[in-house]
């Protein structure tokens, strides 16, 4: 049974330059201290920490960016989950829905949503501070 998050964060940008910082892929090497490969394009190819995860765009647009996410920790049996990221303009930033779909167990799920602060919008959010304020 697969399983499904939905988690909130705060960015101090403006929601063009989340976009930015979420698909370019230097910006990415930059805030997460990782290598990246990102195709802004719908079906291009998408690797964040070194390799760590991987999929494909499925959808780009202003307010929205969607991909496939696999890790290579997963057998490969196991079927690739979804992130959708919803950007809303709030309070001078970005506030940032995530709705990761299709978790294969409940361990990851609950890794996951750690993951997502500590190693994604956490980092991120102190690129943001340091570097873009």
């Amino acid at each position: 049974m697969a399983i499904d998050l939905k988690l909130v964060f705060q960015l101090s940008a403006p929601p063009q330059r989340v976009l930015e910082l979420l698909t370019n892929a230097a910006l990415v090497r930059k805030w997460s201290g990782s290598d990246a490969v990102i195709e802004a394009k719908e079906g291009g190819v998408f690797e964040m920490f070194d390799g760590w995860v991987s999929g494909k765009v499925t959808k780009i647009g202003a307010k929205e960016l969607a991909y496939t996410w696999k890790t290579s920790d997963w057998p490969a049996e196991t079927k690739e989950s979804e992130v959708l990221y919803i950007l809303e303009g709030r309070d001078g930033g970005t506030k940032v829905t995530v709705h990761h779909t299709g978790l294969p167990t409940e361990d990851e799920a609950a890794s996951h949503r750690s993951g997502w602060t500590d190693y994604f919008f956490d980092p991120l959010e102190d690129y943001i501070m340091i570097f873009e304020q």
